[in-house]
């Protein structure tokens, strides 16, 4: 058992170097589009399934609480909340349309849409990334594998390079604390930090 925990801490490690070694700029790009649609007075919205799905409510709690500074919330929103209107779509029109209408429905020019999948090829992920496209919303997907179909559908990719479920969502934790990290760091100076928030 002791040899299986370290060979899984060598794995994720070895993972996470990798991910930083050949994507670091793809990280740094995704962090400065959250940024600038901020600044602009729009959203960003995050959608992903089942363990993606928490990671998606995660990364939308530090952006509207907080991370690790005290400051003014980001408007952010996991897409895969609502329980009224999941079950309303997936019993109206398909389970695969989920994403798309919220998208449809909430989506503005220059909000950015970040979908979430192991698999990279969820098609709920995936037909929200066509919404996005018609109403001019950049997409950003981070996933797991070869990134699947969802790197022919959005603009910028994170890929975690493994075949194995659980360590690719341990490293997609890892990108979405980073992602939290340098678009807080970014978007407040020393000035505009100061006591807590109510």
């Amino acid at each position: 058992m002791k040899t299986r925990i370290r060979q899984h801490l060598h794995t994720l490690q070895d993972l996470q170097q990798r991910f930083i070694d050949s994507q670091t700029e793809s990280l740094l790009q995704a962090a400065q589009w959250i940024t600038e649609s901020f600044r602009q007075g729009n959203k960003l919205m995050i959608m992903g399934n089942g363990g993606s799905a928490a990671d998606a409510q995660h990364i939308a709690a530090e952006f509207v609480n907080r991370f690790l500074l005290d400051r003014p919330p980001l408007p952010a929103l996991a897409l895969n909340t609502d329980t009224s209107i999941l079950t309303s779509i997936g019993n109206d029109f398909g389970f695969e349309r989920i994403f798309e209408k919220q998208v449809l429905a909430l989506g503005t020019a220059g909000d950015i849409l970040l979908g979430i999948s192991t698999s990279g090829n969820s098609p709920n992920i995936l037909k929200g990334f066509q919404a996005a496209r018609e109403k001019e919303v950049r997409t950003i997907a981070l996933a797991g594998h070869d990134g699947g179909a969802m790197v022919s559908r959005a603009d910028l990719s994170l890929i975690v390079a493994s075949d194995q479920t659980p360590r690719i969502q341990e490293v997609h934790a890892f990108i979405g604390h980073l992602l939290c990290e340098l678009v807080e760091t970014a978007f407040f100076s020393a000035d505009d930090i100061g006591s807590p928030y109510a």
